[in-house]
């Protein structure tokens, strides 16, 4: 048995015409290329996608097991993600980190994932950011208060 393939997203991101078209769903590389005039759902549904992880799309349609298994056939090799040390957590507001995307939450086979059920480091990152500034505009008020309340009992 031979080893699988291991693709970076570099390396998938170039595959994404309609003469050859690779997706990645769930951190497995698919080649559709042949596939692509077969789609049920129309071709430029797969080149919207192409070069891509398509997971949250793959989900969202709610394929059945017949595609499942059709897109057994297609395996061209596993991802191997690139890992960034700048993306741990205290860095996650970070908006110009290199390094792959995040996975997509696995979802077990037949199942249906709800749409809005992937979250990104952008929200926090948003939120952490609101929070700085919020607690920096608290803190200036207070010092301001406490200013203008010690000038008050020096008259």
């Amino acid at each position: 048995m031979s080893e699988t393939q291991q693709l970076t997203f570099s390396d998938v991101a170039s595959h994404n015409s309609k003469k050859d078209l690779f997706v990645v769903i769930h951190d497995k590389v698919y080649d559709a290329t042949k596939f692509v005039d077969e789609h049920p759902g129309g071709e430029e549904v797969l080149l919207d996608v192409g070069g891509q992880d398509a997971t949250e799309a793959f989900e969202d349609v709610g394929h059945s097991d017949e595609a499942r298994e059709i897109l057994n056939g297609m395996v061209a090799g596993d991802l191997k993600r690139m890992v960034c040390p700048l993306k741990a957590p205290l860095f996650t507001f970070l908006s110009f980190t290199p390094g792959d995307p995040e996975p997509h939450a696995s979802a077990p086979q037949g199942t249906v994932t709800q749409p809005g059920g992937s979250s990104d480091g952008a929200g926090m990152g948003i939120m952490f950011y609101a929070l700085v500034l919020l607690g920096g505009g608290l803190a200036f008020g207070a010092y301001k208060y406490l200013q203008a309340q010690s000038a008050g009992e020096g008259k």
